[in-house]
């Protein structure tokens, strides 16, 4: 059975258990807000602890905090930071706007355990979750810093190289097929050909746009509101606070924030997180297509296009032995699909600022934080489990851009459109190649079809001779 203890807060007593670190306003929390099973996740619990830490230094620098007091607050602080205290971290997503919950949530387990490292040395000090945790501070500001800190180090140390991982593998796979001419696809029909270089370059740009794109949001995710308290004012903070707590929390992290320009602007709304979240969804819709085009080149094996060979995982069917299906393609598609919804939770989330104070800030801080993570996992999986390791089928490819009628397209500066469009449509309905048909209905010698009808000059634009 649980062993409870009595913790008092304003409003009175309560049982927490035993063993929690949290205390009455922790507790209190979790039974009002019985919603989910969704918490906070490893980044934002460890941006909170990095946001505390940087406090209580801060404060201890300016003379706001005694040294002992502060000691403690910082070792305790380190502690949220490296994950040993992530099971005391209790509270819904779905709670009070502003955060107020999961900020009272740090401070109390914060508190408590800073208390026993300091009985642990045999100080005799009593460290409060509210005088001292949280001092010169506001969940108004706490929340929305820690949103920003916690997607910024997500997006760097995670989401940035994952993408540049699936970058470099699509690079890699052109190279690998470097000779390798294919028929172009326009409204799902043939069109003119492409090297596999050309197609798989066309998606390194887009994660390398990606990455640029992420990376400018980044820039106003720098801004921090820490220091502009209740409603941005400053009010119970040191004048120098802000600044000062932006340069502490640069250092701890190794990454560069600055205090917020107007702390009006960043607690009352949350511009920067909501232009993060588009640029992730703009990502995501990227990484769909990608992921869908491979799963159509790989169709088949018999009855589709049948022009890449996807790893085969695991089996595709439980009643039809032999199937293989593209998982990992799957997959990314509905990571995607997720970063998408997020996406409008977050633009929702964004519209519900009233005033001085945005509230809906948790379940931002989740979907942001998910979508960050989700889109880094499902990248890297994504060029390890696939784009790595296929197989672009060279035969198969090559008999299908022979046979495309399309190709005619080379001769129209040389015998117009409307004769290329009858060769083309004979071909077609006959069966035959192009050239056999164009040797029919034109005067060009086979040598100078050969030369026109090139594939792979058609790669590279201009006319073929």
């Amino acid at each position: 059975m649980t062993k409870f203890r009595i913790e008092k807060d304003s409003m009175g007593e309560v049982k927490v258990p035993q063993d929690a670190y949290y205390a009455a306003q922790t507790q209190r929390a979790k039974e009002n807000f019985p919603i989910s099973e969704m918490r906070f996740d490893r980044a934002f619990i460890q941006a909170v602890g990095y946001v505390k830490q940087a406090c209580a230094m801060v404060n201890d620098d300016l003379g706001m905090l005694p040294d002992n007091v502060a000691k403690y607050i910082v070792k305790a602080s380190q502690m949220v930071v490296d994950g040993e205290l992530d099971d005391h971290f209790v509270v819904d997503v779905f709670q009070t706007g502003s955060g107020t919950s999961t900020n009272m949530n740090a401070n109390e387990v914060i508190a408590n355990r800073a208390n026993h490292l300091a009985s642990q040395d045999g100080v005799d000090v009593k460290i409060h979750p509210n005088d001292h945790v949280n001092f010169g501070q506001s969940s108004n500001d706490v929340f929305p810093t820690a949103i920003r800190v916690s997607a910024l180090l997500a997006a760097r140390q995670q989401l940035i190289p994952a993408l540049d991982h699936l970058r470099k593998a699509f690079y890699d796979k052109g190279q690998e097929y470097a000779d390798v001419v294919k028929t172009g696809r326009t409204h799902l029909m043939d069109a003119m050909p492409l090297t596999i270089p050309q197609q798989f370059g066309g998606y390194e740009r887009q994660l390398r746009l990606g990455i640029e794109r992420i990376d400018s949001a980044l820039e106003r995710l720098r801004e921090l509101p820490q220091g502009g308290t209740a409603i941005g004012t400053g009010i119970n903070t040191h004048e120098e606070f802000g600044k000062r707590f932006a340069q502490k929390i640069s250092e701890l992290t190794g990454e560069s924030f600055t205090e917020a320009i107007d702390h009006f602007e960043a607690q009352a709304t949350i511009d920067a997180p909501v232009e993060t979240s588009g640029q992730l969804k703009t990502i995501a819709v990227g990484l769909m297509k990608m992921a869908n085009d491979l799963r159509w080149m790989n169709s088949g094996p018999n009855s589709g296009l049948g022009e890449v060979q996807l790893k085969a995982l695991q089996p595709g069917s439980s009643i039809m032995p032999g199937k293989v299906n593209p998982v990992i393609e799957e997959s990314v598609t509905m990571v995607c699909a997720q970063v998408i919804g997020n996406d409008s939770t977050i633009m929702i989330g964004g519209q519900s600022g009233n005033f001085e104070l945005n509230v809906m800030l948790p379940v931002v801080g989740y979907n942001l934080n998910q979508s960050i993570v989700l889109l880094a996992n499902a990248a890297r999986n994504f060029a390890n489990q696939s784009v790595s390791g296929l197989i672009v089928k060279k035969e198969a490819i090559a008999d299908k851009v022979g046979k495309n009628p399309i190709l005619v397209t080379a001769l129209n500066p040389v015998i117009g459109y409307d004769k290329a469009a009858q060769i083309a449509k004979k071909a077609f309905a006959e069966n035959r190649s192009l050239k056999e048909v164009a040797i029919e209905m034109t005067d060009l010698s086979e040598e100078e079809l050969d030369k026109a009808l090139d594939p792979m000059k058609m790669t590279k634009g201009g006319f073929t001779e």
